[in-house]
């Protein structure tokens, strides 16, 4: 079960905030083109940690206000939101996968669709070397064949494809429920905007 808290004035280890800084840095750098499978699995991984990290960061810091501390030794709030992180992660590299390869199919007639899971299970676990809890790796995978078995390539990528990470941010993000209700519409609009950008990246860098 995820912990909830009210935040107060000792909220977020200075390393993780170093963490959400330079994922914010990094959105401006130059991009590479998406030339094959390896630069698509590199695209996937960087903007699905990007987004999860900078939406679960930013909303922390504006739960917390103006007048937040970096430095704090609650190790129960700081495994919340570790976990928070993971599985925000997870879902996002899930959708983005999804969005891509379904984009490809239907703009570009890509038809090797068995690279979804390729792409995704070698994703995650790269991610074991960096902390990702194995039981976090195991429920993506999971519910990431449940969700491919249901997938529809033709339609996915202007389907409301980012809508589970968004669910995901809402439903781990460490916040206490009476105040996250009334948080529910921004949070889920704050996803998906930043996705938005991210898909507009994503056919800039796919053009030829």
């Amino acid at each position: 079960m995820t912990l909830k808290y009210k935040f107060n004035l000792k909220d977020i280890k200075l390393e993780d905030f170093k963490v959400y800084l330079l994922s914010l840095f990094k959105a401006i750098l130059p991009k590479k083109k998406i030339k094959n499978i390896d630069d698509l699995e590199s695209f996937i991984q960087k903007k699905s940690a990007w987004v999860s990290q900078v939406t679960l960061y930013s909303y922390l810091k504006t739960r917390m206000g103006t007048k937040y501390v970096l430095h704090f030794d609650n190790e129960e709030l700081m495994s919340s939101i570790n976990k928070a992180k993971w599985n925000i992660y997870s879902i996002s590299l899930q959708d983005l996968t999804f969005y891509t390869l379904s984009y490809l199919n239907v703009f570009f007639n890509y038809q090797e669709m068995n690279n979804a899971k390729k792409i995704y299970e070698k994703i995650l676990d790269d991610e074991i070397k960096n902390g990702m809890p194995g039981d976090v790796i195991d429920k993506g995978k999971t519910l990431f064949n449940e969700r491919l078995q249901k997938i529809d390539w033709k339609t996915y990528f202007k389907s409301w494809p980012f809508n589970e990470s968004a669910l995901a941010l809402y439903e781990w993000a460490p916040i206490a429920d009476e105040l996250k209700i009334l948080d529910r519409k921004i949070v889920l609009n704050s996803m998906i905007l930043k996705w938005e950008n991210i898909q507009k990246e994503f056919i800039k860098l796919i053009k030829i």
